[in-house]
């Protein structure tokens, strides 16, 4: 099957992010990432069990606001009974973030992204968001600490998709290598207890990373690199996952 039919046949919640809660570790990354600290009011949008709450606001002092639309999460959170934190079981397409100084945002679904994305661009200046993998649409990251990317307002519109693949990748030759260090970066900070679904995730994003490099000329050579070719067979003979149609 092409991958564009492998990614769809996927549990809903599992392409959402909706199941998927970033460890402990990597949330302390991303806050000090942002230099996360006293002054700031984060909102996790998607907050799920709210860990990243408690971590925000006992190590680095955050007044935190957590939003999810899953009653049973907010629910669970509760549990965690601590000063300087707020819950909302709420749509984070119509909540109110007029007073965020740091977002943390990570979904996948582009209807919601571009929603958000408008929104965004109407909060106060330099207020900071944080994605993970994927910069905000047609935007340039202020910093970038791969998969962290950082967004601040007013945003930088890219030129191009190309001017934004280059701004986080930062370079205009991404070979094998480069696209296998970032996919690992990625599955490092997206943390599994499976370390087979780790190394297949980290597969199937170095290949995708190199397609796009080279679809947007970005690619260090013409020629389909050995590495490459031998994970394209891989997914093919081993997961009846199909790519090569996407090299343009």
């Amino acid at each position: 099957m092409k991958i564009e039919e492998y990614i769809s046949s996927l549990p809903t919640p599992i392409i959402s992010g909706q199941e998927v809660e970033l460890p402990d570790d990597s949330l302390r990354e991303i806050f000090r990432f942002v230099d996360l600290g006293k002054e700031d009011v984060l909102y996790h949008l998607g907050c799920g069990t709210g860990n990243s709450l408690s971590i925000a606001t006992k190590e680095f002092g955050a007044k935190t606001i957590g939003i999810d639309n899953d009653k049973n999460k907010i629910i669970q959170a509760e549990q965690q009974k601590e000063p300087n934190r707020i819950l909302r079981c709420e749509d984070i397409t119509e909540s109110d973030l007029s007073d965020a100084t740091v977002i943390l945002f990570w979904f996948s679904d582009e209807n919601i992204i571009q929603k958000m994305l408008e929104r965004f661009s109407k909060l106060k200046p330099e207020c900071r968001i944080i994605t993970i993998f994927d910069p905000l649409p047609g935007i340039i990251p202020n910093m970038v600490r791969f998969p962290y990317l950082l967004h601040k307002t007013p945003f930088t519109p890219a030129k191009s998709l190309k001017d934004q693949v280059v701004s986080i990748f930062e370079t205009e030759c991404i070979d094998f290598t480069t696209a296998w260090e970032y996919a690992e970066r990625y599955t490092k900070a997206v943390g599994s207890p499976d370390v087979g679904n780790d190394r297949f995730l980290t597969i199937l994003q170095t290949i995708m990373i190199w397609i796009n490099a080279r679809n947007l000329g970005l690619s260090c050579t013409k020629e389909i690199p050995a590495p490459v070719k031998a994970y394209i067979e891989i997914l093919d003979n081993f997961f009846n996952i199909e790519v090569k149609h996407l090299i343009k």
